[in-house]
């Protein structure tokens, strides 16, 4: 963002009233404002409190596609940033923005940086959160892989699965809940055993609202059914709290032929030879007629090879 040529001026004057600000914004679309400034100071619509004992080191900028970086650090409290919050997860990925005002005319401001927050530890009574640039993003692999399953997400825009279609989601309330891993069903039917695995548990309403679960087991007997997830919830979840569960895809051929119809998207390459075929030689047994191999991973058969 160019800085205005007041902006420029009142700096470069030697007497300065300038503060940093910075804005939060979680995933769920909650945003908050924080600033190092004594009073607090409002712009674009956001609050910045200045009670919250928030601070951040300087911006480390590069030219070129360097990755900007840097840190910052606050107190836990029940108004502002919560040691609940942090450890359900909610500020991780949170877009950060950081601002240089002038405190007697916030009009006058630059932003310094745009991110997201990355690793965040809690330190006694307090946390430190990495604050990682927009280019931090070039620093993952990109492109496809050629690999036998399929490398897209269930429902994302490659695979273009509608999840909201019956027979592939279902929401109700809670019943009841063993350690935030294991969620049992005394009437759950409609559903195949074993349906969800592989799938997304996401909360709805309560104190866990908008934190998502992945499927581990899902069994369906006489007593009724049991899903059991990876890893704990990390907020508390009541009896009656809304979930949404969703069917999982082991991300093979078959099942996005079978179970989704829906291999016209399927993003993987099941028929690829693997390395036993490719270090494999000619034998004096069996039919080696040249013909092309199919792996029986498609579900269309196989060749001779």
């Amino acid at each position: 963002m160019a800085i205005s040529a007041e902006f420029q001026a009142h700096i470069t004057s030697g007497l300065t009233s300038v503060a940093r600000c910075w804005a939060l914004t979680r995933r769920d679309g909650t945003r908050q404002g924080f600033t190092d400034h004594d009073v607090d100071l409002s712009f674009g619509g956001l609050t910045f409190k200045a009670d919250t004992g928030l601070t951040a080191r300087a911006v480390m900028q590069t030219t070129g596609l360097s990755i900007d970086n840097s840190e910052a650090v606050g107190a836990l409290s029940d108004t502002s940033v919560t040691e609940a919050d942090i450890r359900a997860g909610r500020y991780d990925g949170a877009i950060v923005e950081a601002w240089l005002v002038n405190w007697a005319n916030p009009v006058e401001r630059v932003m310094q940086f745009r991110g997201n927050i990355g690793e965040v530890t809690r330190i006694a009574g307090g946390f430190q959160a990495e604050l990682q640039g927009v280019s931090e993003a070039l620093n993952q692999p990109q492109g496809w892989v050629y690999q036998t399953p399929c490398s897209a997400v269930l429902g994302d825009w490659r695979c273009a699965l509608d999840l909201s279609v019956p027979g592939y989601v279902s929401e109700r309330g809670a019943e009841e809940i063993d350690g935030g891993t294991t969620f049992s069903f005394a009437d759950f039917g409609g559903f195949d055993d074993r349906w969800f695995e592989r799938g997304r548990l996401e909360v709805l309403s309560g104190q866990a609202a908008g934190l998502v679960g992945l499927v581990k087991n899902d069994r369906l007997s006489a007593d009724g059914r049991k899903i059991e997830l990876w890893e704990a919830i990390r907020a508390p979840i009541e009896v009656g709290d809304m979930l949404r569960i969703e069917a999982g895809c082991d991300k093979l051929a078959p099942t996005c032929r079978l179970k989704f119809d829906n291999f016209l998207n399927f993003r993987g390459f099941p028929d690829i030879p693997g390395e036993d075929w490719l270090m494999s030689y000619p034998v004096s047994g069996g039919n080696n007629d040249g013909s092309a191999y199919v792996s029986p991973l498609s579900g269309f058969g196989e060749g001779s090879g």
